[in-house]
């Protein structure tokens, strides 16, 4: 299916219904009146069969305009998701081609040769990044993922993943503010890796300049961690909210695509997270621009801070 406009299946259908409905309330009148005339139970027979027709086809027409608007909707998630993907597989193929063809053709020095080295380095991370989205999604879609669950520290994953992503974005430290509590947490460390590293890199990749990145941790109620990821970027639109979770979606155009994805990423975040029996949800800064991710996860080994501890409950254990 080509990219097309909603208006059209939209207008559509709102035809079809107000001429049902026309029609319809047109034979109503006439069956009735027949009925009346001729006190017939014939007509009224016609009339029960027909509103039951009416509506039988005013649901299927309801159905089509929904089902057509979906499939739209699909279809230009999956234009968008393939504009990015040929976008992000072309642009470092084309700079390897570049570095490869410049150090085959003519001489470098030793310094420049590490630094084509290096940069070839990062194109072929971003390729690889790339292609790990794609399958971590399809093994999603499939349920093919072989968990290994294990209990590992939840804090020092955090750290681990602020850094990395620092140290890719070439963030100076005194950006990033990383405050962590230290707790456990039983499930696939596989799986924590993505959801962390999804969240962190866009928190990065969509910051202000300079950029402004703050990971805090917050214990809750019955051990669950918080664990609340900040930038200081535009921020993304109430009305947006729910709809970035789903695959393939990313707001704007990708001919005028600024920052590299593909759309996957928060898509893998959300069912990454359910699968963990845990929470995840966009809230504003409390102050300035920027967005806040806030993940809810299950822990182990984390007493409740007595300041979150309901009144009953802290009396009981004072008085033990």
């Amino acid at each position: 299916m080509n990219r097309r406009s909603l208006s059209i299946p939209i207008t559509l259908a709102v035809v079809m219904i107000v001429l049902l409905i026309v029609l319809t309330f047109l034979w109503v009148m006439i069956t009735v009146r027949q009925a009346i005339d001729n006190d017939s139970i014939f007509y009224w027979i016609l009339l029960s069969v027909g509103a039951a027709l009416f509506l039988v086809i005013l649901v299927g027409v309801i159905m089509y305009l929904t089902l057509s608007i979906k499939a739209i909707n699909i279809s230009r998630r999956q234009s968008n998701f393939i504009d990015s993907v040929t976008h992000e597989l072309k642009s470092p193929i084309a700079s390897l081609k570049l570095y490869l063809q410049t150090l085959t053709r003519r001489r470098v020095s030793a310094a420049e040769q590490d630094e084509f080295y290096q940069c070839m380095l990062e194109d072929v991370n971003r390729l690889d990044k790339l292609i790990n989205h794609i399958l971590d999604a399809a093994r999603l879609d499939r349920d093919k993922r072989e968990d290994t669950i294990e209990e590992f520290s939840l804090d020092q994953l955090v750290q681990e993943t602020v850094e990395t992503a620092r140290l890719a974005y070439r963030v100076a430290p005194e950006c990033v503010a990383v405050k962590t509590i230290s707790c456990k947490m039983r499930a696939s460390i596989v799986d924590m890796e993505l959801i962390l590293s999804n969240l962190i890199d866009n928190a990065f990749k969509y910051a202000g300049s300079p950029p402004e990145i703050q990971v805090h941790m917050q214990p809750l109620y019955k051990g669950r961690m918080a664990i609340r990821i900040a930038d200081n970027g535009n921020g993304i639109p109430k009305k947006h909210r729910n709809r970035v979770f789903a695959r393939f979606v990313r707001l704007g155009s990708e001919l005028k695509r600024e920052k590299p994805g593909t759309g996957l990423g928060l898509y893998i975040v959300r069912t990454l997270v359910k699968k963990l029996k845990g929470q995840v949800r966009i809230r504003d800064r409390q102050q300035g621009a920027g967005t806040v991710f806030e993940l809810s996860l299950p822990v182990i080994n984390q007493a409740t801070p007595p300041h979150l501890i309901p009144s009953n409950e802290a009396a009981n254990k004072t008085e033990g």
